[in-house]
């Protein structure tokens, strides 16, 4: 007889693990499914920051808060190191762009921008090269090592009675109107309750059990290097980041239709030159964003990587050349930055935990909320941001 769980969830990333381990810290009863028993996507490949910086409304910038609080708390409650580290954050501006409408882009952001003029920057970074940029935003950032918290996370599940099962999911289970549970390559799982947390995979995920829903992805693509004795003071992003476009773009009602046909490109690629310095001294450089309709399509990876390398070695040269590694992985967005965390339309018994744009600064405090809002306990009450970023909203 199948045992039946309070709560399975479906993806071992961050979002996965980090909800996970805070709906078993309530008291459930967790069922963790995850494909690659060795972290593969967007988590193992992120850079690791933590933007509590950057909400721009009421909402945004309350998890902001809550997500720098939680990032400091956790390492001690999870009992496990997670590189958690502030460091300075650098948004660099195009020589060719006017510095005051690019910081105008920032104006309500949640802690205001400094301005830095070319000169600073450099000093503030100075792997920068003076004659491609117009000046920097500044930002106080944080930073972590990604598979470093969802292995506390996982570890913390474990040693809460949570179970996990590396497996592939092939579909929801469904009686009625209901999500019964789900059906991977090897059996099926029964739970009481099930939330897709696939990342880039949940919208064909969902397709395979006929359930629509307005989350997409694009293919990302940068490169990992090999430990360096160069030392970066800082974090770099542009300012002007193209992949935000790309997305706000790629998910538009009228081209909605074509992300369930496969074989599309529905827009150019983007690259952004961005890049950080992990304490083992390896740094993630890139990124290049497609818009694929085909999760499973591996871009070339050659011409990629050289298109990388050509844009980080305006920006900063000395790095364009070291020797690395081309990655690919799925990011998973929705059409408005905000990330679909509830129920989905129209159905019982099964959740969407997924389409974060800034996962690590989100992600942690809306886990907490989301495993409160369905505990039984009267200590909870209802969150009232959990239900502003419900599906429901798509309409």
């Amino acid at each position: 007889m199948n045992k039946l769980y309070d709560w399975i969830v479906i993806g071992g990333g961050i979002t996965g693990a980090a909800l996970s381990y805070e709906l078993a810290q309530v008291g459930f009863s967790v069922l963790l499914i995850e494909q690659n028993p060795i972290l593969s996507g967007a988590t193992r490949f992120g850079y690791g920051g933590i933007s509590y910086w950057s909400g721009t409304s009421e909402v945004t910038r309350q998890l902001c808060q809550e997500g720098i609080a939680r990032h400091r708390q956790l390492p001690q409650e999870l009992d496990a190191d997670t590189e958690f580290r502030e460091l300075d954050l650098l948004l660099t501006i195009d020589a060719e762009q006017n510095p005051d409408e690019v910081i105008a882009q920032y104006a309500n952001c949640y802690i205001a921008p400094e301005f830095l003029g070319v000169e600073d920057a450099c000093q503030a970074e100075p792997l920068l090269n003076p004659e491609a940029i117009a000046g920097a935003i500044q930002f106080r950032h944080a930073h972590i090592k990604p598979p470093l918290l969802v292995a506390a996370y996982l570890n913390a599940l474990v040693r809460l009675g949570g179970e996990i099962a590396y497996e592939s999911v092939v579909k929801l289970d469904q009686v009625g109107n209901k999500i019964v549970g789900v059906t991977t390559q090897q059996q099926a799982y029964r739970g009481a309750n099930t939330v897709v947390c696939a990342g880039g995979l949940s919208r064909s995920l969902l397709k395979a059990s006929g359930i629509s829903s307005r989350i997409y992805f694009t293919h990302a693509e940068l490169i990992e290097t090999e430990p360096t004795e160069l030392e970066m003071r800082t974090m770099v992003m542009p300012a002007d980041t193209k992949r935000c476009q790309l997305e706000a773009d790629a998910s538009k009602t009228n081209i909605d239709p074509l992300w369930d046909e496969s074989g599309h490109e529905l827009l150019p690629p983007s690259v952004d030159v961005g890049a950080i310095q992990f304490c083992d001294r390896t740094m993630k450089l890139g990124q290049l964003s497609r818009v694929l309709t085909d999760p499973n399509v591996l871009p070339n990876a050659t011409q990629s990587e050289n298109e990388i390398r050509a844009k980080v070695r305006q920006v900063l040269p000395k790095l364009a050349d070291l020797k690395g590694t081309w990655y690919h992985c799925l990011v998973a967005f929705s059409h408005d930055g905000l990330p679909l965390v509830g129920a989905l339309p129209d159905l019982e018994q099964i959740y969407l935990f997924s389409g974060f744009t800034s996962p690590l600064v989100y992600v942690p405090p809306l886990a907490l909320k989301f495993a409160r809002e369905f505990s039984q306990s009267s200590v909870f009450a209802s969150d009232a941001i959990v239900s502003q970023l419900s599906p429901h909203r798509f309409g």
